[in-house]
């Protein structure tokens, strides 16, 4: 027993203390490394939000500009088909050629 108390009181404890400073101290450089990286982590995080956010907003935007294309898309269509009729024939003619039926009578107004 007296060997114990010995190797206790001696060297060994100061060994102890100083495994226990070094062990303390790995674990506060550990911890602070993990701070860092979970701030890190904390503003890469916050971008992301923001940059989400914005992607909604074009998503939007872009969604409104199919709906107005695939309107225009059918106004075409319609247009495309009128123009085969003969209603729109003899529109154009009337109007850019002059043209008229034949019991049809044009008053012109004078100069």
């Amino acid at each position: 027993m007296e060997k114990m108390k010995k190797s206790e009181t001696g060297r060994p404890q100061k060994r102890r203390n100083a495994r226990l400073r070094h062990y303390k101290r790995s674990i506060l450089m550990i911890c602070a490394v993990l701070i860092c990286l979970s701030g890190a982590l904390a503003v890469s995080s916050l971008s992301l939000h923001a940059k989400n956010n914005q992607y909604k907003e074009q998503e939007k935007e872009l969604e409104a500009q199919i709906q107005e294309q695939e309107e225009r898309a059918k106004e075409v269509d319609e247009f495309k088909e009128y123009v085969k009729t003969d209603d729109y024939i003899k529109e154009t003619a009337e109007d850019k050629l002059g043209l008229v039926d034949p019991n049809e009578i044009i008053f012109k107004p004078t100069k």
